[in-house]
């Protein structure tokens, strides 16, 4: 199992997921992606595993109106022009992903 875990350092919920997998005595990798962000690859690799790029977006990010009204094909760039715009945390395991806290999916990948 190759746990990464996308988020932000001050999001509860990437936090939670954190812990999750320690408690289990899951290793991960942390990638604070305001930082780093994701890679195109990585990227496409979490729409195709969570079904389209809206469910990569975070409504309530105060940069919301930047993205609510671009076409599907303008999204990809304007997410890592503004990594702030990606709902936290994003869990990868392969070809699988989830976003948000998910431990009812996660449970699963043990």
């Amino acid at each position: 199992m190759n746990i990464q875990i996308f988020g932000k350092n001050k999001c509860f919920d990437t936090k939670k997921a954190q812990r999750w997998f320690k408690e289990r005595g899951i290793k991960f990798q942390y990638v604070d992606i305001l930082s780093k962000g994701l890679s195109r690859g990585e990227q496409n690799s979490v729409i195709a595993a969570v079904g389209g790029i809206d469910a990569l977006i975070d409504q309530n990010a105060k940069d919301y109106p930047l993205i609510k009204y671009l076409l599907d094909d303008a999204k990809p760039d304007k997410l890592a022009e503004c990594p702030n715009l990606y709902k936290t945390p994003i869990v990868r395991n392969g070809r699988l992903a989830t976003v948000g806290y998910a431990p009812e999916v996660w449970k699963d990948w043990e």
